[in-house]
């Protein structure tokens, strides 16, 4: 089956530089095994990041001993759902790509918060 995204179609891309999502393979798609429903392709700032870290999930400094490179401005990356909900209630939602972002997301954030941060065009 294939992947669908909020807005119903077919799942697109987040980043591949870096490589993001659950999978790791770009995509923000998630099963039942990722309990923290990484399915938000977020664009980082800085605002964002400092938000993070402040609450205890440092996304900016890279661990690569898990392979993860650290984060920075403009940098897309599928968030935890539940994190970026977080951050919308703080004032400190990233904007959303809503073709990259899947369907999961709405078991936690509700469409038209996600649709009020979309990516300009």
């Amino acid at each position: 089956m294939t992947a669908r995204n909020v807005l119903g179609g077919v799942l697109a891309d987040c980043s591949q530089a870096p490589l993001t999502g659950w999978f790791r393979d770009g995509c923000c798609n998630s099963d039942a095994a990722d309990v923290g429903n990484h399915s938000v392709c977020a664009v980082m700032t800085e605002e964002f990041l400092a938000f993070s870290r402040s609450v205890g999930n440092d996304l900016s400094t890279p661990r690569p001993e898990f392979g993860f490179p650290g984060l920075s401005p403009g940098d897309r990356w599928c968030l935890c759902a539940a994190r970026w909900e977080e951050a919308r209630v703080a004032g400190f939602a990233p904007e959303v790509d809503l073709a990259a972002t899947q369907a999961r997301a709405l078991e936690v954030i509700l469409l038209g918060h996600l649709q009020a941060h979309a990516v300009s065009a």
